[in-house]
């Protein structure tokens, strides 16, 4: 079963009535705001939404649901045997809104995001995030020391992630992760290195469950790159 309550489509100055028609639908879905990105024609906006209304709205049904929270897991994978060296202090990873919140973010079309209704992160994603990439790094073992930038240790790296995206993908039916990775040294605060670890993991948004379970193995395979990567430059 379904539940949602009003979506929110922003549209020209003019609706047809199949617009009006795709934001009934969408209101029924088990989706929450539907957010179309600035830019896009209004009938392609249409088009999308008529479709995703449809898709999404097979077997809606009106009403309240609670909410259930949903947590991600650390990477437990070690890295290379040798003595831990160094201290590392990692940034909370910057996002813009919607990944920005605690709300599990879906992609119906390239062009449109919307969050997943009644499930929701334990907390706010970017923070989340840090919390798991802190304790992949304690758990490879690979320096002296690894916190936030409040954990008062004089650290020699920083490290300093964004996240692009952190969704469920509907056309492909994937978990999508994007983190853009700066390694940057505290001594001279020069950028060691950088790069963007992207990986998908096959998901559906059927239920706050299995989309949480596909975005947390897809960030699980980016954060042992990230481990293995850094170890590779510290």
């Amino acid at each position: 079963m379904f539940h949602g309550e009003p979506a929110h489509v922003r549209a020209g100055p003019a609706r047809s009535g199949r617009a009006e028609f795709a934001e009934r639908a969408l209101s029924q879905s088990r989706f929450g705001t539907f957010r179309p990105r600035a830019g896009v024609p209004n009938r392609r906006v249409c088009k999308y939404a008529l479709a995703f209304a449809l898709a999404a709205g097979l077997s809606g049904c009106a009403g309240g649901a609670p909410t259930d929270s949903f947590d991600l897991s650390a990477s437990t994978t070690g890295a290379a045997a040798r003595a831990p060296k160094g201290q590392l202090v990692v940034a909370e990873p910057l996002a813009t809104s919607p990944t920005d919140s605690d709300r599990i973010v879906v992609r119906p079309t390239p062009d449109t995001v919307a969050t997943l209704k009644g499930a929701q992160w334990v907390e706010r994603l970017p923070r989340l995030v840090q919390t798991r990439i802190v304790q992949s790094f304690e758990n490879a073992r690979l320096l002296r020391s690894v916190g936030r930038p409040d954990s008062k240790i004089e650290a020699d790296y920083t490290l300093s992630p964004e996240i692009r995206r952190f969704d469920i993908d509907i056309a492909s039916a994937e978990a999508v992760v994007e983190i853009s990775i700066k390694l940057v040294r505290e001594k001279n605060g020069r950028i060691l290195a950088a790069r963007i670890f992207a990986t998908r993991a096959p998901a559906s948004a059927n239920s706050g469950a299995s989309a949480a379970a596909a975005l947390d193995q897809a960030l699980g395979e980016a954060l042992a790159q990230i481990v293995a990567w850094t170890a590779a430059r510290l």
